[in-house]
């Protein structure tokens, strides 16, 4: 997916956790494997330019937070993990303008084979609307 606006992007890619989401009861107490995508939009050619950490995103923070709302609490659907992270990186570093967020579970039990199943969640500040 392409951003809708020309700004710079930071990802993380397929950072992995063991969490206990879905909605049977079996997943909530054998858990799984779970894969996180997060682009991050926002100018960084002030931090480019300067090579300064305070005029970007630390995405040890970023990744902290994302492991944070993945392992903390039991979550039925992979869509609302996926909004949950987008909402609380959003909140928690202002300068980021938009996030896109995948969250891909490995081995679903969907009564077959199966790589995985993925939400695919894009969030954008009202104020930088296309």
């Amino acid at each position: 997916m392409h951003s809708p606006y020309s700004r710079s992007c930071v990802r993380l890619k397929n950072a992995i956790f063991y969490a206990y989401h879905g909605v049977g009861e079996a997943e909530h107490k054998v858990g799984a494997r779970y894969e996180v995508d997060a682009e991050l939009y926002f100018d960084f050619s002030a931090a480019g330019q300067t090579d300064s950490l305070r005029q970007t995103v630390d995405y040890e923070q970023v990744y902290g937070k994302i492991s944070k709302v993945i392992t903390s609490r039991k979550f039925y659907l992979i869509e609302a993990v996926a909004k949950k992270i987008a909402d609380e990186l959003m909140q928690d570093f202002p300068i980021l303008e938009a996030v896109h967020i995948k969250v891909r579970k490995r081995n679903p039990p969907v009564g077959g084979v199966c790589d995985f199943a993925e939400a695919d969640y894009f969030l954008q500040r009202p104020n930088n609307a296309p």
